[in-house]
């Protein structure tokens, strides 16, 4: 924090940061609960389908891909087609979907990999997931768009 972002900190009056605070602290609760949801729906699918040691780790693979897809027909949705409520898109965006795909276990899986003697597949995975989570993000709102442009026709 720079000196005049705290003497301004200091100048505000109490009532004002407490305004401020009420503002934000629906955000950060829907933010909470929906990670909370994102993060116990991905840990299930592990539990579900482990990777074996020295795998590729498909289902973090697949959990990635299909979050990042579904963020880019989400964003589409809520920028071009619905006026959702202040709070959707910070639940279902940041929290569930961010909770859902995990930058933490993909950087985890990659280590491991490495540190079990499986450098190649580790680099596999770290570019696979890179280019396909691009991919996803990217076809999913071309083709959300498209289909939003038919459907206007």
């Amino acid at each position: 924090m720079t000196v005049p972002e705290a003497e301004s900190l200091q100048a505000r009056p109490a009532p004002a940061r407490r305004a401020q605070w009420r503002t934000q602290a629906p955000v950060v609760a829907v933010v909470a609960a929906g990670g909370a949801l994102g993060a116990t729906a991905r840990y299930a699918l592990t539990l579900a389908w482990p990777t074996p040691l020295g795998g590729f780790p498909w289902v973090t693979f697949w959990t990635n891909v299909v979050g990042c897809a579904v963020i880019g027909v989400f964003m589409v949705l809520i920028t071009d087609v619905w006026a959702a409520h202040r709070l959707v898109r910070p639940f279902f965006g940041t929290g569930v979907l961010g909770g859902f795909t995990t930058f933490s276990t993909y950087a985890v899986d990659i280590r491991r990999l490495v540190d079990t003697g499986h450098p190649r597949t580790g680099l596999a995975y770290l570019a696979a997931t890179l280019f396909a989570a691009l991919a996803a993000v990217w076809l999913a709102s071309v083709a959300a768009r498209l289909a939003l442009t038919r459907r206007q026709r």
